[in-house]
């Protein structure tokens, strides 16, 4: 996958993203960690492009570095509103998937950019 095609998936899953929190119920606890949710996806999105322009080897592997932990942070919340049953959105298991992969990639990137960094 190119960083082009990455950067695609990423704005994707974003937008995904806020159309389940649009559906979210308008309860408190639902908009509170909806909120967090559409934060922690939208901000892997846009580290992902500023990685992509990052300046030097170590801004990249910096900027992968919050990718990881928002990924990581935007599974949390969709598995919180899945198991609090806040909601019922059969689609949340295609986000949680998506979020485990990105996750995926984003450190299996940072794990190989840290290596050639250290030769």
């Amino acid at each position: 996958m190119t960083a082009e095609q990455l950067q695609e998936r990423t704005k994707r899953f974003s937008l995904q993203i806020i159309l389940f929190f649009k559906a979210l119920p308008k309860s408190v606890e639902a908009q509170v960690i909806g909120k967090q949710l559409l934060r922690s996806a939208t901000s892997a999105t846009a580290n992902y492009r500023a990685a992509c322009r990052a300046r030097s080897k170590a801004e990249f592997i910096a900027k992968l570095s919050i990718d990881v932990e928002e990924a990581d942070e935007t599974l949390l919340w969709l598995e919180l509103i899945e198991e609090s049953r806040i909601g019922t959105d059969p689609g949340i298991e295609l986000l949680k998937k998506e979020s485990r992969e990105l996750l995926y990639i984003f450190s299996a990137s940072r794990k190989s950019a840290t290596t050639s960094i250290n030769k």
